[in-house]
């Protein structure tokens, strides 16, 4: 199966509620009678009003992202047709998708207990990622796989952690980002409250120090203003 990632940008005029709706009424529905063999659905919906936890950066953001698989990349053109009647202007990627962390994995979740097309408990937050110049992209992968990932999965309250490698691009003018991350976390709580998010207990000094390691850690691979994160609902329309 090819993974394919669609990142969204909402039209004008469209509040979150309508874009939740369309997005699961009507989008989703049409997918799948196209054959997608697995759907989920992230959307910047009234559920995920969540300060992202990542520094923020001026500029438009994505309103949603789409990710399912197909047998053949080569077939995505109805999938495509299918977002953009919706009125959405995106951006599609063919991924290699690496799970870190699945649901139940860790302490932090309890594995996937709910039925396929009800939103997941907690909040998601997406993360865009543009590779520096600095790296080649075999380095740069061996320090987000190799370091970044077991460093925020030992010190991170994570549920699911979801690595997306870009493979290529496939609409025009892409923005040339190289990985796309999925992350899942309990609650809003856990993102917005700097020592959950941490996990310093109610140390400062811990705080402090974990702050200063996973900074570390992301600015050997990112440039920080170069990363885009938003939270987000998710949806597993089809597992």
């Amino acid at each position: 199966m090819d993974k394919l990632v669609y990142l969204l940008w909402s039209p004008g005029g469209r509040d979150k509620k309508q874009r939740q709706r369309v997005l699961l009424q009507e989008v989703a529905p049409e997918l799948l009678d196209a054959g997608a063999l697995k759907l989920t659905m992230y959307i910047d919906d009234p559920d995920s009003n969540v300060r992202s936890p990542a520094p923020f950066h001026p500029g438009e953001r994505i309103c949603a992202e789409v990710a399912l698989h197909l047998n053949n990349v080569e077939q995505r053109e109805p999938y495509q047709e299918v977002i953009r009647a919706a009125g959405f202007r995106f951006a599609g990627y063919l991924v290699d998708e690496s799970i870190y962390t699945e649901y139940g994995g860790n302490r932090h979740s309890g594995p996937k207990d709910w039925p396929d097309g009800q939103r997941s408990p907690g909040i998601i937050a997406i993360t865009l990622m543009e590779r520096p110049k600095r790296l080649s992209r075999q380095e740069w992968i061996r320090r987000w796989h190799g370091r970044q990932s077991p460093v925020s999965e030992e010190m991170q309250p994570r549920a699911r952690y979801v690595r997306n490698v870009v493979i290529q691009a496939v609409t025009p003018d892409a923005p040339p980002y190289e990985g796309i991350v999925e992350e899942a976390w309990p609650s809003a709580r856990h993102i917005t409250n700097p020592f959950l998010f941490y996990s310093a207990g109610r140390n400062p000094f811990k705080l402090v120090w974990n702050i200063l390691r996973m900074l570390r850690s992301v600015t050997s691979f990112l440039d920080l203003h170069r990363i885009r994160t938003t939270t987000m609902s998710e949806y597993i329309v089809r597992s």
